[in-house]
């Protein structure tokens, strides 16, 4: 079956997901995230996308991002992609791929799914048992957010911002949220419409999304074919 191609949109957030080769680890140590956080920072400037969310696991990692142009997403995930490969590859001592093909995207409804798939990232090392609290683990956004650090990489989006009229406000009701967790529903919402491409959205995000696409942007669903009568 052909693949589809990837919804993008500009000035609509986007949830990415690259995992590694047969789940192999595509992060050894502190100085490879550094290198990927540092490729992720340096062609987001260059391709105007705004880097909102980030973890950071051994096999694999997630992004929450809003590129600016029609070509910023795909441009910015194939660089990082590629100069990462060679870089790990001549760090390693390894040749041949690392990514499990090609990166993973679906473009977030945000009122409705934005500040969720914020939480859905930094549960992922509680989820997986890393930590016992998301502000427990280095290598994502959730320092920024919870005010344990300041992050270069992050662009807060406006809906980040209406959570409070000061740091303390936004960073109290931010850390609430988190703690309070994602549903199953929509955790697993988020997960399958990324790793499928379909749009996570409610059904008039999905419509209006579709009118402006000619690719299908939600899964058709099953039914039975019309019945031909026979004369």
């Amino acid at each position: 079956m052909a693949r589809l191609p990837r919804l993008t949109l500009p000035g609509q957030p986007h949830h990415v997901i690259q995992r590694g080769n047969n789940r192999q680890p595509v992060f050894v140590d502190r100085e490879d995230r550094e290198m990927l956080l540092a490729l992720l920072g340096e062609h987001a400037a260059r391709l105007q996308v705004a880097l909102h969310a980030y973890v950071l696991m051994d096999n694999h990692f997630h992004l929450l991002a809003t590129p600016t142009t029609e070509t910023g997403m795909p441009q910015w995930m194939q660089a990082v992609g590629r100069r990462y490969v060679r870089y790990f590859n001549d760090r390693h001592g390894r040749s041949g791929t690392l990514w499990e093909g090609r990166y993973r995207s679906t473009l977030i409804q945000t009122e409705r799914y934005f500040l969720a798939c914020m939480a859905y990232i930094d549960l992922n090392p509680v989820r997986a048992g890393m930590v016992a609290d998301a502000r427990d683990f280095p290598w994502s956004s959730h320092g920024h957010y919870a005010g344990l650090r300041i992050d270069p990489l992050i662009t807060p989006h406006p809906l980040y911002w209406s959570l409070g009229n000061t740091p303390f406000a936004r960073e109290a009701a931010y850390a609430e949220l988190v703690r309070a967790g994602v549903s199953q529903s929509d955790t697993q919402l988020l997960t399958d419409s990324t790793l499928r491409g379909w749009a996570a959205g409610d059904a008039g995000f999905v419509e209006l999304l579709q009118n402006s696409t000619d690719r299908r942007v939600v899964k058709k669903r099953p039914g039975r074919r019309p019945r031909v009568e026979i004369t």
